[in-house]
């Protein structure tokens, strides 16, 4: 079993891939990393000593004094450097450059002299390195203003904000999940090469992401419809957009009630595209679930009974709590990562239907198990 340390693992890469590596527990045995390490030799040399693999993602990509971004990127490297030589190992070392080495930066320049500095290392000490140079990424939970004009994007719209393109340039894409893939793929050794070129996934021009972004808000945002997502960027992009929803507010969703003499009649799910819908039922106090998928778009719409829905975000402490009744149709839709759970808290049967954007496949279900 492979021990593996991910340097700025608070990070936006850094999460996605500790969590990723988290699901893999026959394989890897993490070893956590604090952002104080750098300030404390003893403690980045001890935590690098246990390290059989350093995926070293902790650097600076904005600052006002470009300057500052370059002297700190090659600082860290240099400390951890530092660091590794203290405590008398050789670990194999992974490191995100960027495909602005192109360009004549300072930015750029740190992330090339950084790689530089670790493959110099690695050459010295018959120890194994993989210089990784990967396109813009973008996905669920990134830092708007920080990471990506998509996580941009996505917060300006979900939080009454006017994006704007400055510049309509092209982009050259890469979701989370997929660079995570790529990662993990060098960790197994099924690359040796000293640089990778991390091939984007998706070219695309700002104003066509915005486009997009902004039908999710007028669609699904604002009138609880499914857009058409009909290929698996389109997915990618919306379950980054739906991670900037302020979930613990939006949910539950009350559906529109059409009743007369007759009865009831409710709208349950308004798509652009198919899927699966499932129908249960659940004895009081039985409570489903307990589980959270990476890539599924999912609804959960009680139509009858009492039930509480629970959501949190994998690796994280805070729980969400909807209260839902029957006698008041309403749905809650999962985002990816959190792991949720549906609970009858009544006294008779609870009714849910539920909706997600692919059919079940038990070869690759997308489930796992976890307890909210």
């Amino acid at each position: 079993m492979k021990k593996v340390g991910i340097s700025g693992q608070q990070g936006f890469v850094g999460s996605y891939l500790y969590n990723r590596l988290s699901l893999l527990k026959d394989d890897y045995q993490l070893v956590p990393f604090e952002r104080a390490f750098f300030d404390h030799e003893d403690q980045l040399s001890a935590w690098a000593g246990q390290c059989d693999v350093i995926v070293h993602l902790a650097g600076m990509n904005r600052h006002d004094d470009q300057q500052v971004i370059h002297d700190t990127n090659i600082s860290l490297t240099e400390r951890l450097i530092s660091a590794i030589k203290k405590a008398g190992n050789s670990p194999h070392l992974l490191f995100s450059s960027s495909t602005q080495e192109e360009r004549d930066n300072l930015y750029g320049r740190s992330k090339k002299a950084a790689r530089n500095i670790l493959k110099e290392w690695a050459d010295a000490h018959n120890a194994r390195f993989t210089g990784l140079v990967i396109p813009n990424v973008f996905g669920p939970f990134g830092k708007p203003f920080y990471n990506s004009v998509v996580a941009t994007f996505c917060y300006q719209l979900c939080n009454g904000g006017e994006p704007k393109v400055d510049q309509d340039g092209l982009l050259k894409l890469i979701y989370v999940d997929e660079l995570c893939d790529e990662i993990i793929s060098c960790i197994r050794g099924e690359n040796n090469d000293a640089l990778k070129e991390i091939s984007a996934t998706k070219e695309c021009h700002v104003s066509e992401i915005l486009a997009s972004l902004r039908e999710f808000k007028a669609l699904y945002l604002d009138r609880g419809i499914f857009p058409k997502l009909s290929d698996r960027f389109s997915v990618q992009l919306f379950n980054t957009f739906r991670s900037f929803i302020d979930h613990g507010t939006y949910f539950p969703v009350a559906f529109k009630q059409h009743t007369d003499e007759r009865g009831a009649f409710v709208e349950l799910v308004k798509l652009e595209q198919g899927g699966q819908v499932s129908f249960s039922t659940t004895v009081p106090g039985i409570t489903r679930g307990n589980h959270f998928h990476t890539r599924k778009i999912e609804r959960f719409a009680v139509i009858k009974g009492k039930a509480t829905i629970q959501l949190r975000r994998y690796n994280t402490d805070e729980v969400m709590n909807f209260e839902l009744d029957g006698a008041s149709p309403a749905y809650v839709d999962m985002p990816v990562w959190y792991t949720h759970n549906i609970k009858n808290t009544g006294e008779e049967d609870l009714y849910t239907i539920f909706w997600i954007n692919e059919f079940f496949d038990p070869q690759d279900a997308d489930t796992y198990f976890e307890v909210v």
